[in-house]
């Protein structure tokens, strides 16, 4: 299981890492571990603005449906269109290629309020 430090977590196992003004989304090792070959992702709020704990889109495997739940307020720019033909870059690269969105945060600092790598770790029992 890789939990990077350069990213910040949520309970709901998102993961989010700011890059200049914006900042980059997508769900944890551990989440695509335990929900199993993704075979598609729905984003359809691409140029709405949200709040932090707002579903994003969803996130289908084989035999269930979960939302993406935004982990900080902002604004979705864009999501990642290589997942459309190659949704499983989530399940082979969840924090490089298998990143989910790009949103411009309302306020980035919103981020020291998430968890670090070892208190996502420590929440997982790992």
């Amino acid at each position: 299981m890789n939990f990077p430090t350069n990213v910040k977590y949520t309970s709901e196992h998102e993961w989010i890492r700011i890059e200049g003004d914006e900042a980059i989304v997508g769900i944890t090792d551990y989440a695509q571990d335990q929900l199993g070959d993704i075979v598609f992702i729905d984003i359809p709020t691409e140029g709405e603005t949200l709040e932090a704990g707002e579903v994003f889109g969803t996130i289908e495997v084989v035999k269930t449906v979960s939302d993406l739940f935004l982990p900080i307020a902002g604004e979705v720019l864009c999501q990642n269109e290589a997942l459309a033909d190659n949704p499983e870059l989530v399940n082979q690269d969840p924090y490089g290629e298998g990143w989910l969105i790009k949103i411009k945060p309302n306020n980035v600092a919103d981020i020291e309020g998430l968890l670090d790598a070892e208190a996502y770790q420590a929440g997982l029992g790992e």
